[in-house]
């Protein structure tokens, strides 16, 4: 992917670097290059001056390096130590955070060992920068695409009602929009598994979830229940796009492996805010507990304050759960009146009363 902004150009593969200094390209300057593998492209940047081009997270051959720098480029090195690339300029696949036999062993289950490691100002900036390069990434994906959030408890399990109406909550949904969720197990890996076999009749959501019941959790194994959900994937060729954006500060749960883009976050507030941000065309909240509260009313906060025309949808699903359980909805119904965002706020029994809300 390239983006030109005046002069800085940014280049993020090495085939884009090797075809624009092919094209006639001689200066650097104003260049970013963010991960690029350059240690089989020596005699192509030496055929280039440096001086004013940025280099982060690239690797050099032998040499490259200290001659780009005394040329005047300056060089950002990827943090010592750190699992993770901190330039990286794509969101995750499942298929890569998850590929080793051992989730211990995997790129997810590394990362967060080392996050929850000894601190040091190296691995403060790893983190840092790592956020930052999913910002971007992130930014990039959602720029041109309408996003329904589906919130709900992490704690659902596969097999049970709770986690079929999720599921098909994103079904429904992702006929018409793409689903975002906080990209954990429960209520939103069905809500991701729902989205993503949206483009498939009811029928094949019903077959996968008797598929996953088998394994209902992610205790005792991750392993076995990361392999039933590519079980599932396997049979399934197509694949609505949807999102999930887990953290590594809830590390012990898992990503699931339904979103088709994962935005990791070592960092939950930013995880948290971002996540609701997205969400441009509303959201839906299913049961749940101190997480979804929390996403509740950080969302109210934002269409309180919020130009009419900004205010998204807010669909609370079960009246039992959000008037008696945890009763949310009292408060936030006297949060929204007599503001714009009065209209927007919903209590409603179904998901297919939510789905309707959302999607047109």
């Amino acid at each position: 992917m390239r983006r030109s902004r005046g002069r800085v150009v940014d280049v993020e593969t090495a085939e884009e670097f090797v075809r624009r200094v092919a094209d006639g390209t001689s200066s650097l300057s104003g260049w970013r290059l963010s991960g690029i593998d350059l240690t089989n492209h020596s005699r192509t940047l030496a055929g280039c001056r440096a001086g004013g081009a940025l280099f982060l997270g690239c690797r050099f051959a032998d040499g490259d390096e200290a001659r780009v720098r005394a040329e005047g480029a300056l060089v950002f090195p990827q943090p010592p130590d750190s699992p993770v690339d901190g330039y990286r300029t794509e969101l995750y696949t499942a298929r890569e955070l998850y590929g080793a036999a051992s989730y211990r062993d995997s790129l997810d289950g590394r990362a967060y060992a080392w996050s929850k490691g000894r601190r040091s100002q190296d691995s403060a900036l790893a983190k840092a920068l790592h956020d930052h390069a999913i910002d971007q990434a992130l930014a990039r994906w959602v720029s041109d695409r309408d996003l329904v959030g589906v919130m709900g408890g992490h704690a659902v399990e596969r097999g049970s009602p709770g986690y079929a109406d999720a599921a098909r909550l994103g079904h429904l949904l992702g006929a018409s929009r793409t689903v975002a969720t906080g990209g954990g197990p429960g209520a939103m890996e069905a809500a991701n598994l729902g989205a993503r076999l949206a483009g498939a009749p009811a029928q094949a959501v019903d077959k996968a979830l008797a598929e996953l019941a088998a394994v209902p959790s992610y205790r005792p194994s991750v392993e076995a229940w990361a392999a039933a959900g590519f079980d599932v994937l396997d049979r399934h060729s197509e694949a609505t796009e949807t999102l999930g954006v887990p953290t590594w500060h809830y590390g012990h749960e898992p990503p699931n492996v339904f979103a088709t883009a994962i935005a990791k976050y070592f960092g939950n507030p930013a995880r948290e805010a971002v996540l609701l941000q997205v969400c441009n065309r509303g959201i839906v909240f299913l049961g749940g507990a101190a997480g979804t509260v929390q996403e509740i009313f950080q969302d109210a906060c934002e269409n309180y304050y919020a130009d009419e025309s900004a205010v998204a949808p807010m669909v609370l699903v079960g009246s039992d759960h959000w008037t008696r359980v945890l009763p949310a909805w009292p408060l936030l119904q006297a949060l929204a009146r007599g503001r714009p965002m009065e209209q927007h706020v919903h209590l409603v029994e179904t998901v297919d009363e939510a789905a309707e809300l959302v999607s047109g």
